[in-house]
C-alpha cells in the first residue's frame, strides 16, 4: 500500500493496522478493476465478493449474526472504507451501503429481525439499503410525508423515497415512515420492506455523475407486518440518527480514501512528467502544491480518526463526526482538483484515474448531511456547550 505511517498513530491497535494491510492487498486483486459499466452487475459482483472475503463482516454487529463482533469497530470501518476507497470507489460504496442498510437491524433490531438479515448481510448474500430521504425531505428529516397507518397487525405505506442507495438491486430496504405517535421527529417509525412485497415499486431510477445504484421508491398501500418495525414505533428518527452516528465519521474516510489516491497520482505524475528540460516536480509551484495537499489529508485524517476512536471508547461524537465528514470531504475535493491540475489535459479524459476520483467526491459533500449542515451540527453542539 501507500503511504501506511497513519496506521502508527496511536488511534489504533496492531489489529487495526493489520486489517488495513491485509485489505489493501485484497483489493488490489478482488476489487481495483471492476468496472465493466455494468453498475449494477459489478455492485452485486463487489457485495458477493466482500463477503467471501470476510470484510462484510465489519460491517454488521454480533458475532452470532456473522458479524466480527459484538458491537461496529468504527475504526474498523472506516480503514476498511478509507482502503476501498482508494482502489475503487464502487468497492467502498458496496460496503458503506451494507452497513448503513442493515445498521438499523444491528442497533436495534429483534433477535428474529437480525437472524434474518445481518448474517445473509455479513455474506454478501443479501444486499441491504436505507430509505430516509424524500423529495422535500432531505436534510430535515422531521419534514417526512410518507406514512403508515396501523391496520391490525400490519402497516400500510404510502409515499415515496428518493436518492436511495442500492435503489433497484436491494433485498430489503429498511424504510422511514410517518406513523403519528407524536408531532415532528417523534412520530417516526423504521420498517424493513423486503424487495418485491406488494405495493412497493422501484419508480425511477436515477444517474449521476458517478454511477451508484440510485433510485426513487414508490409506496402505494404496501402492508408491512408490524412485526417487521425496527425498535418501537415513534422511536425511527432516534434510530436513523444513531445509524447514521455509526456511519458518518466513515464518510470522512472514504473521503480520505480518494484524497490519498489523488496524491499518490498526483506524485507520479509530477516526478514523470517531463517539461522544460526538467521533470513536473522540480518546479516550487508544484511542490507547493503537494505539499499543500499531503498537510490537507493529514489534518482531515487526524480529525477522522479522533472521532472513530472516541466513538469505539463509548463516547458521544455528534460534533467530532460533523468535524471530521466536513474537513475530509471539503478538504478531499480540494486535493482531487488539485491533482487533475497537475495532471493537465489528461486529467479530464473519462476513465483516468483522477477523472474518476473527480466525479466520486463530489456526492460526499453532499450525502449523510450536507457541508452546512455539518457546520450547523457543530455550531449547536458548541452552544449547549456553551450555555451548560
Amino acid at each position: 500500500m501507500a503511504d501506511s505511517s497513519y496506521l502508527k498513530w496511536p488511534f489504533f491497535e496492531p489489529r487495526h493496522a493489520q486489517l488495513a494491510q491485509e485489505l489493501d492487498a485484497w483489493a488490489a486483486q478482488h476489487a481495483a478493476h471492476v468496472h465493466s459499466g455494468d453498475t449494477d452487475g459489478d455492485c452485486r459482483q463487489l457485495v458477493r465478493a466482500l463477503g467471501a472475503g470476510g470484510w462484510l463482516r465489519h460491517a454488521v454487529a454480533g458475532a452470532e449474526n456473522g458479524g466480527a463482533g459484538a458491537q461496529i469497530d468504527t475504526r474498523a470501518i472506516c480503514l476498511i472504507r478509507e482502503t476501498l476507497a482508494r482502489h475503487n470507489g464502487l468497492a467502498d460504496f458496496a460496503f458503506a451501503m451494507q452497513g448503513l442498510g442493515s445498521g438499523a437491524i444491528s442497533l436495534a433490531g429483534t433477535p428474529e429481525q437480525k437472524q434474518r438479515y445481518l448474517g445473509k448481510v455479513a455474506a454478501g448474500e443479501a444486499i441491504a439499503a436505507f430509505a430516509l430521504s424524500e423529495p422535500e425531505a432531505g436534510s430535515d428529516v422531521a419534514a417526512m410525508a410518507c406514512e403508515a397507518r396501523l391496520e391490525g397487525d400490519h402497516y400500510v405505506v404510502n409515499g415515496e423515497k428518493t436518492w436511495i442507495s442500492n435503489g433497484g438491486i436491494a433485498d430489503f430496504y429498511v424504510v422511514f415512515v410517518r406513523t403519528g405517535e407524536a408531532p415532528g421527529a417523534r412520530g417516526i417509525s423504521a420498517l424493513i420492506v423486503d424487495a418485491g412485497t406488494p405495493g412497493f415499486e422501484i419508480a425511477e431510477r436515477i444517474a449521476v455523475i458517478a454511477p451508484h445504484p440510485l433510485a426513487r421508491l414508490k409506496f402505494t398501500d404496501c402492508r408491512v407486518p408490524v412485526t417487521q418495525r425496527v425498535g418501537e414505533g415513534g422511536e425511527g428518527f432516534k434510530v436513523a440518527m444513531r445509524t447514521l452516528d455509526v456511519f458518518r465519521t466513515s464518510v470522512a474516510a472514504a473521503a480520505l480514501g480518494f484524497a490519498r489516491r489523488a496524491l499518490d497520482e498526483a506524485l507520479q505524475r509530477a516526478t514523470t512528467r517531463r517539461m522544460f528540460g526538467g521533470v513536473l516536480a522540480d518546479f516550487q509551484l508544484t511542490q507547493a502544491r503537494l505539499a499543500q495537499m499531503a498537510t490537507q489529508i493529514d489534518s482531515a485524517a487526524l480529525l477522522t480518526y479522533r472521532a472513530a476512536w472516541q466513538r469505539d471508547q463509548g463516547e458521544n461524537v455528534t460534533r467530532e463526526a460533523a468535524m471530521a465528514k466536513m474537513t475530509a470531504t471539503e478538504n478531499a475535493q480540494q486535493v482531487i482538483d488539485a491533482a487533475v491540475q497537475i495532471w493537465g489535459g489528461l486529467g479530464v479524459v473519462s476513465e483516468q484515474p483522477v477523472e474518476r476520483l473527480y466525479r466520486e467526491i463530489r456526492a460526499l459533500r453532499i450525502y449523510e448531511g450536507a457541508t452546512e449542515v455539518q457546520q450547523l451540527i457543530i455550531a449547536r453542539e458548541l452552544l449547549r456547550g456553551a450555555s451548560a
